[in-house]
C-alpha cells in the first residue's frame, strides 16, 4: 500500500514537472509535425492497461495522414516505416513522441514505469497464463520491456524476425517488471531510460543494458 501510495504521488508530481520542463520539446514537436505532414498533432490509440481495463493513450503522429483509414493498423508490432515522416524518424528515435503520454501518468491512466500499454488487438500476444500478472501494475511510460525494445527492437523492421528475436523476451520483461516492482527498481528503470536515450543522441547503443534484461528475463522463462 505504501509503495502504491508513493509510486502515484511520484508520478503526479513527475508528470506535472515533466510537462512544464519539456514544454519547448513540445513546440518543436508540434510545429515539426504540422510542417512534415499537415493534420493532428497528437495521435490517440487505444490500448489495455491496468486491471486490463481500455484507456486512450497519447503519442505525437510521426506517420503521414492515411486518406483512406486502414482497418487493424495496430495488428503488427512493427510500424510502417513507409509512413512514417523524416521528423517522425528523429522523434521516435530521441522518444518526443511518447511526450503525450505525461498526460496519461498526470490522470492516472499510466504510471512513469511500469509493463508497456498493448493494443486492443495485441492482447491475447501479451495478456495471458503467467503473462497477465502484468495486468495487477499500472502501465508505463517506460520499464524493461520498453527500453529492450528500444535498444533492440526497434532496429528490427521484419515482422517475422521480430516475432523470433525480440517478442518472447519483450513478453517475458513485462512479466519480470511485476516481480521486480518497487521504489528501487522503478528508481533504475528511471536511471536507465535517460541512459538509453543519450546513448540514442550519441548514435550508441547500450548493450550493457542489453545483456541485462535478457538475463533478467531468462530468469522467469
Amino acid at each position: 500500500m505504501i509503495y502504491r501510495f508513493v509510486k502515484r504521488t511520484f508520478d503526479f508530481i513527475c508528470a506535472l514537472i515533466g510537462i512544464i520542463a519539456t514544454s519547448p520539446l513540445w513546440i518543436i514537436g508540434i510545429v515539426g509535425i504540422l510542417i512534415s505532414d499537415w493534420g493532428p498533432i497528437f495521435y490517440t490509440a487505444h490500448r489495455i492497461g491496468k486491471d486490463n481495463k481500455p484507456f486512450k493513450m497519447y503519442k505525437f503522429r510521426s506517420m503521414r495522414m492515411l486518406k483512406v483509414p486502414k482497418k487493424g493498423v495496430e495488428a503488427s508490432l512493427r510500424p510502417d516505416e513507409d509512413r512514417i515522416f523524416p521528423f517522425g524518424h528523429f522523434i521516435r528515435k530521441v522518444k518526443i513522441d511518447e511526450l503525450p503520454q505525461l498526460l496519461n501518468i498526470l490522470n492516472g491512466t499510466m504510471s512513469v514505469i511500469g509493463p508497456r500499454p498493448v493494443a486492443q488487438d495485441q492482447f491475447d500476444m501479451f495478456r495471458y497464463n503467467k503473462w497477465n500478472e502484468a495486468a495487477k501494475v499500472p502501465v508505463g511510460l517506460s520499464g524493461p520491456a520498453a527500453l529492450y525494445d528500444f535498444i533492440y527492437g526497434d532496429q528490427i523492421i521484419d515482422e517475422k524476425e521480430y516475432m523470433e528475436k525480440v517478442y518472447p523476451t519483450r513478453r517475458e520483461l513485462e512479466y519480470t517488471y511485476v516481480q521486480k516492482a518497487g521504489i528501487f527498481y522503478d528508481l533504475k528503470m528511471i536511471v536507465y531510460t535517460v541512459i538509453c536515450i543519450l546513448y540514442a543522441i550519441c548514435g550508441k547503443e547500450c548493450t550493457w543494458m542489453l545483456k541485462e534484461f535478457v538475463e533478467d528475463a531468462k530468469k522467469t522463462m
